[in-house]
């Protein structure tokens, strides 16, 4: 493909003029010695973006850290200042997690991770990082030791701190067959966790403790939602894998998400179960998906193309002329032009697929599984973690799938086109203490895929995730329709939801992390569902307060989901 005429995905929305999907990439840094006197590390001021571009600050007071201990020391300032330090990494992010959108910044000092805090020393079986370091950074240092994890997100310019602040996941469970190699885990990637070292309270200052797998303190800073500054953490690696990746874009999005009563080789859990990594992508007003398929290779099959590097499906990341005047139009206002666009999108891929010869690659697992990068159309999305027995999948897509789908078709019928973005699904396990390699391993209380003790059957989480550009018309009041939905439909003995925290959620018809009733009762009870008396939410907001009991490491949202 040549580049030359073709647009970047963030150089098309900087020509379209939009003020939310601008590119704005802060061109200098400002020294800001006298804003905060007596801090004990350089400042200076810089702007900040979140994934989106939803959450802009234009002008934040930031420091860059060169060792755990210097963070130590500003924790102390800040404390004894009236301040309070956000941890950063890469900002790949929709949620307000970092500072939500027009925060007061006064008293705020952004924490840069990811230029100092960035070591790695590897062991035969763990693996011990600073928490600024990238995930591409990361992976490829094991893949030179011969290690990997059994699957990762998709972007791999994110932090490691921020991937485990969220409880970040790929996309796998073990395929027919398959076994679990050592080392290795089907949940997210908290689940990996040993050990942590954290900047905490310790009666009369800040320091820095470390935290076992098997200290029930532990519980809540696995995943903390940005609600604690972990500094290093060591995790569990296994063997690294070659995987095989098949890109499938010839079955009728029907069949994948039909109804179980009617589910044939090509459904959703067909192709899971032979697989056992599996990503859906589906555009709406399209018929079909594309549908890329992981299998553990050891040896390179004939008709695959080996691949020895990530991000091979260059076609994600340019568009055409034809592309850039759909979306300047949806931009503008113009949103009957969706089914089009979304078509339009779907062809690129097929098309693209066949140009790049990537249909179906092989390599070592960092290769297959990274392909999200920062020059791909920045979307929002919704995110909800479903979670229930594997002989459900089936069906949690399908009912999925009707609802989404009617609902797109009655809003078409008025003339609105809230979504322009895929559909996003995919399938791990939970975070199982047996997965861990310590015996009396705890479990993360706040992470999205936490297991049920009440529901032990339950062993899936599968994670259905809604894309569409921001500030199209009528987007949040779909994703109020959808969200209430999903936290309706699946219930009972059949599954239960939980909110995917990097994503957006408690929507209202003008804003996602804006619902009231889901930010302080919803997700409280979905967390606390089925777990032991003083073993859920409550429990890890108590310690994540008694280890920061003067909120330094808070802001005004986490003030209000965990008070």
């Amino acid at each position: 493909m040549d580049s030359s005429s073709h647009l970047s995905r963030r150089g098309l929305l900087a020509a379209a003029g939009a003020a939310a999907l601008t590119t704005w990439i802060p061109a200098f840094r400002v020294p800001a010695r006298a804003d905060a006197p007596g801090f004990p590390l350089p400042l200076y001021r810089q702007a900040y973006q979140n994934w989106s571009e939803e959450i802009t600050i234009e002008n934040a007071l930031t420091c860059a850290p060169t060792t755990p201990a210097d963070v130590v020391a500003a924790a102390n300032w800040a404390q004894q200042n009236g301040y309070r330090l956000r941890p950063k990494g890469m900002g790949h992010n929709w949620s307000p997690i970092l500072l939500p959108n027009g925060a007061d910044t006064g008293k705020v000092i952004l924490v840069d991770t990811t230029q100092h805090l960035t070591a790695v020393g590897i062991g035969s079986s763990t693996v011990t990082a600073q928490t600024g370091v990238t995930m591409d950074a990361l992976l490829a240092a094991l893949e030179t030791a011969g290690l990997g994890f059994a699957a990762i997100p998709a972007p791999g310019d994110i932090t490691l701190g921020g991937a485990l602040a969220i409880n970040a996941h790929g996309s796998a469970i073990p395929a027919q067959g398959e076994s679990r190699l050592p080392g290795t885990g089907y949940g997210s990637l908290s689940n990996l966790i040993r050990s942590l070292t954290a900047v905490v309270w310790s009666g009369n200052a800040f320091t820095l403790k470390t935290f076992t797998r098997t200290d029930p303190a532990m519980k809540a800073f696995l995943t903390h939602l940005g609600r604690a500054f972990v500094t290093e953490v060591t995790l569990e690696v296994g063997v690294n894998q070659r995987l095989r990746c098949q890109s499938r874009y010839d079955i009728q999005v029907t069949d994948v998400f039909a109804a179980p009563s009617a589910a044939g080789s090509n459904s959703f859990a067909s192709l899971l179960d032979a697989c056992g990594r599996i990503e859906v992508i589906w555009f709406p007003f399209t018929t079909v998906p594309w549908i890329k398929l992981w299998t553990v290779s050891p040896s390179k099959p004939l008709l695959s193309k080996q691949v020895t590097a990530p991000y091979n499906y260059t076609f994600a990341n340019f568009i055409d002329q034809q592309q850039s005047d759909y979306i300047e139009q949806i931009v503008a206002g113009d949103v009957s032009v969706t089914p089009a666009f979304e078509n339009l999108e779907m062809s690129i891929v097929g098309s693209g697929l066949i140009t790049t010869g990537t249909w179906d690659v092989w390599g070592w697992s960092k290769n297959t599984l990274l392909y999200v990068q920062p020059t791909t159309l920045r979307i929002v999305e919704a995110g909800y973690a479903v979670l229930t027995a594997r002989a459900n999948v089936q069906r949690v897509v399908s009912e999925f799938y009707i609802r989404y789908v009617s609902r797109i078709n009655a809003y078409r019928a008025q003339g609105r086109y809230p979504m322009n973005g895929p559909v996003e699904i995919r399938v791990t396990g939970l975070d199982q203490p047996s997965e861990t390699g310590v015996g009396g391993a705890v479990t993360p209380q706040l992470s999205s895929v936490r297991p049920r003790p009440d529901h032990p059957e339950w062993d899936v989480c599968v994670w259905l995730d809604m894309g569409t550009i921001p500030g199209t018309p009528q987007c949040n009041a779909f994703y109020r329709e959808m969200e209430q939905w999903i936290f309706a439909n699946y219930t009972g003995s059949y599954a239960t939801v939980r909110p995917e925290w990097s994503k957006a959620w408690a929507i209202t018809t003008d804003a996602a992390w804006a619902d009231t009733t889901v930010l302080t009762s919803t997700v409280r009870s979905a967390v606390n569902a089925g777990q032991a008396a003083g073993d859920g939410f409550d429990a890890a907001r108590a310690t994540l307060n008694t280890y920061d009991p003067y909120r330094v490491f808070s802001n005004t949202f986490l003030d209000v989901l965990l008070p």
